[in-house]
């Protein structure tokens, strides 16, 4: 007799799930622009490694960028070079997403395959799908961010770990954990978490359970390892090291070779001077809403685990136990974000899947759940429905900040309601996966049609050169990575970490010195800045943003104090043809700039 369909799904959860997830974590991928604060940033690097064959040492608009090695720089510009190979329209709105597209797929793989290996198919088909479900996971995997790339590192190093360890002994999967664990730390200093799982590893050899199970600890294997894990650090380490040293080093490839060795390693965790908060953070403010839905089942989830606990089963304490030691480690940093959570979240999922099966009949987790579907859902939609009938304020909401999602909310309300319906409450945890592909579905198709005018500065820098012209070079002073990005015009800026004054200084002069053909884009707060006897005249760039752009020319500025040595004049090697999308080296200015008219 043959199998049915449905029966090979079930045994073999690993291709399907990735094929879901593929669709649902794709799915948006070419519909908007890079957005703020981070992921402009990273696209522009990219541009400029294409464009500058500067691949050692990542550069900014012209100028280093010292905070984050290269891997995941690297990674956008190999996909930005792979589609524009191959001519895919839209090549820059793919590329700048695609690392944490297959990040996460990767990640979501290797989850579901130790599931599998451990529990069997149906846990693990469980298991995937609540991972998919889980919000930070998803989040982050439809963002370019740096998380996500270097979460998928991560899990390859506990994955080869676990291979090891418990599933063992394999000598190949540790050697690639380390090696993943490697280039982690070159996407982002965090690569090594893996390494946290050892000392649980060595207390369960310690207190003598588990040996059946748990290979040896082998202190040989474990420098083998290491050396492993310093393999790609040196393949970069010491080029970059001899490049910034050796010879006649300009200040500031000593300047990047300091910053990335110690002040974003050791200094950034030990002395953090941004984003600082208590060490209760993550455990009040960040997990509860991060890792939903798995977080309200713990009431019911945290008994089944123990027993396990209590039998001391590896396949458990292993992963509960990184996850554990990862929060402690991130919370006694004093800079603490919610995205540095995305590392773990796998672990929490797999340390908890055994009691996957029995939660779907928990009847009080099903209620709560759907509650969680109908309750938010239906807010947003009462929210969107107020937008569409233009009560003042919504309206103040909407011109706050710049875009109107009113149709967009009243849709998901209502099929928040419509799942809600259709589905029974005592079958919440399948309304709960249903909802979850529908709003990411929505948010990112029919969301980043409505924001990404607002999100990104693609609209303003068409307005910029059109007011100009394509040959007019325009500066940016306390300039915005987003503007560099989809700008459409030669740009100059003056040094990332130059004091505001040294670089109004620095600009005042640069407009004197070829009035025709140079231009600025200044916002209110950089205009009161100027250091002038009298007013400045600007002409306002008219766009609907959530701050007031303007044009300013050598002639507004006259008489306002300038001084050419006040800061470095910068030049971005990338910009935007007036009217299109493909990245390409700016050419010389040109003699006639355009005039605007002052205020």
């Amino acid at each position: 007799m043959q199998a049915r369909p449905t029966s090979w799904l079930t045994r073999h959860p690993l291709p399907w799930l990735t094929l879901l997830a593929l669709v649902v974590l794709g799915l948006g991928l070419g519909f908007r622009h890079p957005w703020p604060a981070d992921e402009p940033r990273f696209a522009l690097i990219a541009q400029e490694m294409l464009t500058t064959h500067h691949w050692l040492l990542p550069h900014r608009a012209g100028e280093l960028y010292p905070d984050k090695p290269p891997v995941f720089m690297w990674s956008i510009a190999l996909g930005l070079w792979v589609l524009k190979a191959f001519s895919v329209p839209g090549a820059e709105r793919i590329a700048f997403l695609l690392p944490s597209l297959l990040g996460g797929v990767g990640t979501l793989a290797l989850m579901t395959d130790l599931a599998r290996r451990f529990y069997g198919p149906r846990i693990a088909w469980l298991a995937g799908l609540t991972l998919l479900s889980t919000v930070l996971f998803t989040l982050q995997a439809k963002t370019a961010q740096i998380d996500m790339w270097v979460t998928f590192f991560v899990t390859v190093g506990l994955y080869g770990l676990i291979r090891h360890i418990l599933l063992g002994p394999d000598s190949r999967w540790w050697h690639l954990g380390f090696f993943a664990m490697g280039v982690g730390i070159l996407t982002k200093g965090v690569g090594f978490l893996p390494l946290l799982m050892l000392p649980v590893w060595m207390i369960f050899l310690k207190t003598g359970s588990g040996h059946r199970t748990l290979t040896p600890l082998s202190l040989k294997l474990l420098g083998t390892g290491l050396l492993a894990l310093l393999a790609p650090l040196l393949m970069w380490g010491i080029p970059m090291i001899l490049y910034t040293s050796l010879g006649h080093a300009e200040p500031e490839l000593a300047a990047y070779r300091d910053n990335i060795l110690f002040k974003q390693t050791g200094q950034r965790y030990a002395d953090s001077w941004h984003h600082l908060e208590p060490w209760y953070y993550y455990l009040v403010s960040v997990l509860p809403w991060a890792w939903l839905p798995l977080t309200l089942a713990l009431p019911w989830t945290v008994p089944n685990a123990w027993r396990r606990l209590k039998r001391r089963d590896p396949r458990q304490w292993l992963p509960l136990g990184f996850v554990i030691l990862m929060v402690i480690f991130f919370s006694l940093s004093p800079g603490k974000r919610g995205v540095y959570m995305t590392p773990a979240t796998a672990m929490f999922v797999l340390a908890f899947a055994p009691a996957l099966p029995a939660l779907l009949r928990r009847p009080r987790l099903n209620q709560l759940v759907w509650g969680l579907v109908l309750v938010p859902g239906l807010l947003i939609g009462l929210i969107g429905i107020a937008g569409l009938s233009g009560l003042p304020v919504m309206a103040r909401l909407e011109a706050e900040h710049g875009f109107a999602p009113w149709g967009w909310w009243t849709a998901l309300g209502l099929l928040s309601v419509l799942i809600a319906h259709l589905i029974p409450s005592r079958r919440g945890l399948v309304a709960f996966g249903l909802w979850s592909v529908m709003f990411w579905g929505l948010w990112s198709t029919w969301g980043y049609k409505v924001m990404d005018p607002a999100r990104s500065t693609q609209a303003l820098m068409k307005q910029v050169v059109s007011m100009t012209s394509p040959d007019t070079t325009l500066a940016l002073p306390d300039f915005d990575e987003s503007m560099v990005l989809q700008a459409r015009q030669p740009v100059v800026q003056f040094g990332y970490d130059t004091p505001e004054p040294d670089q109004l200084l620095a600009l005042v002069a640069w407009l004197d010195q070829a009035p025709e053909t140079r231009a600025a884009l200044m916002n209110e707060k950089a205009l009161d800045h100027l250091e002038c006897p009298a007013p400045v005249t600007a002409t306002r760039v008219p766009i609907a943003d959530r701050h007031q752009w303007w044009l300013v020319r050598a002639v507004d500025v006259a008489g306002c104090r300038a001084d050419a040595t006040a800061a470095p004049v910068l030049t971005a090697p990338t910009t935007l043809p007036p009217t299109g999308d493909k990245a390409t080296p700016p050419g010389p200015p040109a003699t006639d700039g355009a005039d605007t008219t002052p205020n």
